[in-house]
């Protein structure tokens, strides 16, 4: 089963969403335009962009949201 948590700002605004794989603990990563940002893969317990570059050890998609509202 998969589980989606949107992410919002202090005001509430949804800025992006993470859905989990509650089978695999795998994650994906999307901003409020359903564009993927980025995977998170719990066996390897990396984060990678969404061109498949590895940005960091554990789960830090949350940040990859963040980057992309922050970016425009």
């Amino acid at each position: 089963m998969k589980n989606r948590v949107d992410i919002k700002n202090f005001y509430g605004r949804i800025l992006g969403s993470i859905t989990t794989d509650d089978t695999t603990g795998d994650a994906m990563a999307q901003d409020f335009y359903g564009r993927i940002l980025g995977y998170y893969y719990a066996k390897k317990n990396h984060t990678v962009e969404f061109s498949g570059r590895i940005l960091a050890q554990g789960n830090v998609l949350v940040s990859l949201i963040y980057k992309a509202v922050n970016k425009k």
